[in-house]
């Protein structure tokens, strides 16, 4: 759909169904790590349209809060609050960009080499459920203390959303986390445990609140975050990937020729990069709007425009703000059961396509380290640096997987063995 189209054409008004798509999980992200929701709005909505404008605007992809980086933020919170969590997020967007200038120079292949599955898979898994515990208890500690009515809105709104998913198609089944969250909602006020007292004082239009360096906070270094965030990116791009390999097959283009791959990078970089300045978190590709794309079978890039432009609308929306901060804790608990959960699955997932075969010792070993390390929340303290486990069995499994030899002595050993007897007739091919 060319430029003039898309002002036609009626299907047009397909970006508010595509703002509905990411709101839910955009927004939460920032709730889980203690920020202002209305950041993300805005940084997810200037970032899709610095992506697009990087890739010429060929590419329909919105870009929303990621959760990979969720349980390094909540760390990055208690230790150092934003300023920390901000240079992470800078951090992990220039990984982005270096990558992509070397994809741009040399090509692609050896990105499969660093983050093949084996590392891929279990380094996701650790994402997913080193957030188990924080789901547990915002679905059922109030105050420290474990509260039944808490836990049984926290299920109320997973069973409601995993209704949404299963027993509707369509629309209705891409939005189930926010209409789950909605009937959560529903029930915390039909309970008294809403706060309304913010949603009343917040004005209808206001700025979002930015924490931007060297004005909202005084600028200093940290190390340990950078350190903590950078890694993770390396997984985000297998994600981001891995959704242009959906969108060409959807589309029937290629996109890692046209625009090109390093221009997906970077503008993603990009995007997490400004995400940082502004105060808002790391951003990536998302799989609840190629669904949308899949449903509608409009590929239009301007319809993505569109939802990018009404999120940073939305972001000014002092009243918006703080009715999202105003969702009860057991409601994110409840919709967290299935959101850390499915992270988890998908790198499973990826075990199981790529056809994993755990009877190889290397194989084994690479994934039972990463696993152990990093859901255990195994970190490296020196001083006043802190490698956080996501991070560290990033690191861990990066290494092992350079290092360890293709075939165990053992294995070696038997496969000789076998060979021999082979030559000397015992085995019969």
């Amino acid at each position: 759909m060319n430029k003039k189209e898309k002002y036609r054409n009626p299907e047009a008004v397909l970006d508010v169904q595509h703002m509905f798509a990411m709101f839910g999980s955009t927004v939460l992200v920032p709730i889980l790590i203690g920020i202002n929701p209305s950041i993300a709005l805005l940084s997810s909505g200037i970032g899709t349209l610095v992506h697009m404008l990087l890739t010429h605007f060929k590419i329909p992809a919105y870009l929303g809060s990621s959760f990979a980086f969720v349980a390094t933020m909540q760390a990055l919170m208690k230790a150092d609050g934003y300023p920390a969590v901000a240079q992470g997020a800078i951090a992990s967007g220039l990984v982005y960009v270096v990558v992509a200038i070397i994809i741009s120079k040399i090509g692609s292949g050896w990105v499969n080499k660093v983050l093949p599955p084996i590392v891929v898979g279990p380094i996701i898994i650790v994402i997913g459920l080193s957030l188990a515990t924080t789901a547990a208890n915002d679905a059922m500690m109030n105050n420290s203390k474990y509260d039944l009515t808490y836990f049984g809105v926290a299920i109320f709104t997973l069973v409601m959303t995993l209704v949404f998913q299963m027993c509707f198609k369509g629309f209705t089944s891409l939005v189930s986390i926010m209409l789950g969250i909605i009937c959560g909602y529903i029930l915390s006020c039909c309970l008294g445990i809403v706060d309304f007292s913010g949603v009343e004082k917040a004005a209808w239009f206001t700025l979002p609140a930015l924490d931007v360096p060297g004005i909202s906070y005084h600028f200093k270094w940290y190390p340990a975050a950078i350190l903590a965030m950078a890694p993770i990116a390396f997984v985000t791009m297998t994600e981001h990937m891995g959704h242009i390999m959906v969108l060409n097959s959807l589309t029937k283009r290629d996109f890692f020729k046209n625009p090109g791959l390093h221009r997906t990078m970077m503008g993603d970089g990009l995007s997490t990069i400004i995400a940082g300045f502004i105060g808002g978190p790391p951003t990536t590709s998302y799989g609840e709007n190629i669904g949308v794309l899949a449903m509608t079978k409009v590929y239009s890039v301007w319809v993505l425009a569109g939802a990018a432009v009404s999120a940073i609308i939305f972001s000014f929306v002092g009243k918006l703000a703080a009715l999202i901060e105003s969702i009860p804790m057991p409601v994110i608990g409840g919709i967290s059961f299935l959101l850390f959960g499915t992270i988890a699955s998908n790198g499973l997932k990826i075990l199981v396509d790529d056809q994993i075969d755990f009877g190889e010792k290397r194989n084994m070993l690479i994934a039972s380290v990463i696993l152990v390390i990093g859901i255990g929340g195994a970190y490296l303290q020196l001083g006043n640096f802190q490698l956080t486990s996501v991070a560290l069995s990033t690191i861990i499994g990066m290494l092992l997987n350079w290092i360890l030899p293709k075939k165990a002595a053992s294995e070696k050993a038997q496969e000789e063995k076998i060979k021999q007897e082979k030559q000397e007739g015992k085995i019969y091919q």
